[in-house]
């Protein structure tokens, strides 16, 4: 049992390795990639998240927006809105700004390398992390060989689990495709991603409190 799960463990490794490279050399190929997403919240469309990532020089530059808005009868029962723009040099995170308002409650992050050290503003408090940082980067899958991510909305530096989950199949734009899907979890915290067998980032899951999906699907 030992030696398969030790070789289960180097596996994973060598995907996420070539995983990072495909990535690197993807972003290198095209000068801007898109991901757009409607999003539901069980099987109810409340809004959309957009990214858009461009290589300018030796770094990226990512932007992403997301809207959603919860109706109950007439009345805007929920309403979210975030913007956030981050700069990467390879898979560690150059900087980031980022706006939220959740709901009416607002939020505002900004961070960046100094002193190769990453600091991080959030308005109520600064802290300093390790040089690499690395956010909720769905787009990128050597996020999933890390042991903490920034969480873009509110600055704070999140312990999470990775747990592969195997081949699965992902409905995309109305077709079934394969995927390979991973959970990742922490404290409050419960999010089933799919990557396809290139590496692409197809689709999101998260369970929210009381048990209801917020589900992204590809446009």
């Amino acid at each position: 049992m030992t030696r398969m799960l030790k070789q289960s463990s180097q596996m994973l490794r060598a995907w996420l390795l070539a995983a990072a490279l495909v990535f690197a050399a993807d972003a290198g190929a095209n000068q801007a990639r898109e991901w757009r997403f409607t999003v539901f919240l069980d099987n109810k469309k409340i809004g959309y998240h957009h990214f858009s990532l461009k290589q300018l020089g030796r770094r990226q530059r990512l932007d992403s927006e997301a809207r959603f808005k919860v109706k109950f009868l007439l009345f805007d029962a929920y309403r979210y809105e975030h913007n956030n723009v981050e700069w990467w040099r390879g898979n560690c995170l150059a900087g980031i700004q980022s706006r939220t308002d959740d709901n009416g409650e607002t939020f505002s992050v900004q961070g960046g390398i100094a002193r190769d050290r990453f600091t991080v503003e959030t308005g109520l408090e600064n802290k300093t992390l390790p040089p690499c940082v690395v956010s909720f980067a769905y787009w990128n899958p050597a996020l999933l060989a890390r042991p903490r991510l920034l969480n873009a909305q509110t600055g704070e530096y999140v312990e999470v689990t990775v747990t592969p989950l195997g081949p699965d199949t992902v409905t995309v734009r109305g077709e079934p495709v394969p995927a390979y899907r991973y959970r990742l979890s922490g404290e409050d915290l419960a999010i089933d991603l799919w990557y396809s067998p290139d590496n692409h980032w197809l689709a999101l899951e998260s369970t929210l409190e009381g048990g209801r999906k917020l589900r992204y699907r590809m446009q």
